[in-house]
């Protein structure tokens, strides 16, 4: 079996999502002073390759650790978009036409993977603006899917960063499906349908939680 690795990883100065704070390593214990290392890591529940949480939009709706974890694993089918990325500025729009194409591909899927191409970008500051995502209507005809735990991305979010009413948000996280944000080595994995893990952080109430996100491949 081939494994890829589909995280970033977290490691002070990293790319966050504007308004957050970066990840802060302290050392709190050490090797010479203490005969083990241990540090303090203080970091946002939603930071490198993440997944979220119905409850990050919705009050008391389901949080990571009430979900059983064979939501978190499955077959993945990537949906390729990256001739639409557009300029800095600009917010390409994947529609309702081109997520039905894949839909009869999606059958018995748990996860559909957006290759937006961003990925690229990660450490430039246009890293937050110009992927390709999801209208309404395409996310909508996603949670019509039968079976589908999630949609993952290469970029930054599902939706344009200077959207403050998440429509893309509220319509998967609302159905009860997960997001996987910020993957990358998508090129790696040499097939648009592979296995899919993303285990996140088992934290307590989790409105989302950073994940190791890896392709099992034959």
């Amino acid at each position: 079996m081939k494994v890829v690795d589909l995280s970033h990883s977290i490691e002070p100065g990293m790319p966050v999502y504007p308004g957050t704070e970066g990840p802060r390593f302290e050392r709190a214990n050490t090797i010479e002073r203490d005969g083990f290392a241990e540090r303090l890591v203080t970091m946002y529940s939603h930071t490198g390759t993440h997944m979220d949480a119905p409850a990050h939009i919705f009050p008391g709706a389901a949080s990571l650790d009430r979900l059983p974890a064979g939501r978190f694993a499955g077959r993945a089918v990537i949906l390729d978009v990256r001739s639409l990325a557009g300029a800095p500025g600009a917010w390409p729009r994947i529609g309702a036409a081109a997520v039905s194409a894949i839909v009869p591909r999606l059958a018995g899927a748990a996860f559909l993977v957006l290759r937006t191409g961003w990925e690229a970008h990660w450490g430039e500051p246009r890293y937050f603006e110009g992927f390709p995502t999801l209208d309404e209507a395409a996310a909508r005809a996603l949670v019509a899917v039968p079976g589908l735990s999630g949609v993952a991305v290469d970029a930054i979010s599902v939706d344009p960063v200077d959207s403050r009413e998440l429509p893309v948000h509220r319509v998967l996280l609302g159905a009860g499906l997960v997001i996987v944000e910020n993957l990358r080595s998508l090129a790696e994995v040499g097939t648009d349908e592979f296995d899919l893990a993303c285990l996140p952080l088992p934290l307590a109430e989790a409105d989302g939680a950073p994940v190791r996100a890896v392709a099992l491949l034959p």
